[in-house]
């Protein structure tokens, strides 16, 4: 007696994905790039910790689509980043993953050719290789972490992640950031409320045990020890921003009632820009102010920025791309961004001297 089949039913195929140890073993850590990861979260964990004054800026495009663009922008943020190191401690953002309210481009890992072709082992390889190049400039990296296994091919080359709008309510999503190795902000959700964010960071605080991957690709039981550098980020939502000295407030509050860290920080893009790039400026400008008049729980910004203003669609002939402009969300050009982080370290020289002293 033959039964019918009753699984994989709506699976088209199984391709063979290479073990994170084969692709690490591609593209190995050096010695360069694992000093700049150290550094980058020692110095975001003093940040939290309140053993530096210094708010940290993550900073960078929508998402990664071109990566001789991506290093151009790279290079170029390495420079400023030493220019306001002294009072900024600036964490480049290098996003791979992106969630789609319905369909879309993926990112890069998912989609390196931007062509629906889906070749993720190329695609992982490469974003390996990218992170490994902007590690070694000196220069620490931050991501948001979408796909559970993803972490286990590039997480050793990452100082801080997040988990984003979408996914702050995953029980997937809060288990793994229990056992990543960088601190983890926790986004709230895309309605604007709180607690998500703020269940999310005390669940990812406790350890955890759940089904993940190893080196070598194996199905094995993960088990965790609980992060406790898990942080609320704001980003808007519902159709209004929550930056404002009232929002940031109901945060504190909240994180408090928790008995959480009181650890903010504060997405300029997004709802809180009403989505248009060049509201960003203000945005800053608003939570730096907050800084100067004696706020303590802000401990960072973020900012979605690139060469070129704007975004771009994808074209049906790529070679129409415009070099450095986001396919993705719309950000502030390379020169509006230089003068964001300039303004901001003038703004904030004295005090953060002051709370270092």
């Amino acid at each position: 007696m033959t039964h019918a089949s009753t699984e994989n039913l709506n699976v088209a195929s199984f391709d063979a994905m290479p073990s994170p140890a084969s692709i690490k073993a591609s593209v190995p850590l050096s010695d360069a790039a694992a000093a700049t990861v150290e550094a980058g979260r020692n110095a975001i964990k003093a940040i939290l910790d309140r053993k530096d004054p210094r708010p940290m800026v993550i900073i960078g495009p929508c998402s990664i689509h071109d990566p001789v663009a991506g290093l151009d922008y790279a290079r170029r943020l390495k420079t400023l980043a030493d220019e306001v190191a002294d009072t900024l401690y600036v964490v480049m953002r290098v996003y791979f993953e992106k969630p789609r309210t319905t369909v879309g481009w993926k990112g890069f890992i998912n989609d390196p050719h931007m062509d629906d072709s889906f070749h993720i082992e190329e695609g992982m390889l490469r974003g390996r290789q990218f992170l490994l190049d902007v590690t070694e400039l000196g220069l620490p990296a931050a991501t948001e972490t979408l796909d559970p296994i993803a972490p286990q091919y590039y997480g050793d080359l990452l100082s801080w992640a997040a988990i984003g709008a979408r996914t702050a309510e995953s029980q997937t999503h809060r288990e793994i950031a229990s056992g990543l190795s960088t601190p983890v902000g926790f986004k709230n959700g895309t309605d604007g409320s709180l607690d998500a964010a703020v269940n999310g960071c005390l669940s990812a605080s406790n350890p955890h045990s759940f089904l993940g991957t190893n080196d070598q690709g194996e199905t094995c039981i993960v088990r965790t020890r609980g992060n406790r550098y898990s942080h609320v980020v704001l980003r808007g939502g519902g159709g209004r921003p929550n930056y404002d000295t009232v929002s940031v407030s109901l945060a504190e509050q909240a994180m408090n009632k928790a008995k959480l860290p009181v650890n903010i920080v504060i997405d300029c893009s997004h709802a809180n820009s009403w989505k248009k790039p060049e509201l960003q400026p203000l945005v800053m400008k608003d939570v730096v102010g907050q800084i100067r008049d004696g706020n303590r729980s802000i401990v960072g910004m973020m900012v979605e920025s690139f060469i070129e203003a704007g975004s771009q669609p994808i074209p049906a002939n790529l070679a129409e791309l415009r070099y450095g402009c986001s396919v993705t969300d719309a950000c502030v050009s390379w020169d509006t961004s230089a003068q964001m982080l300039r303004d901001a370290r003038t703004s904030l020289r004295e005090i953060i001297a002051k709370r270092k002293a």
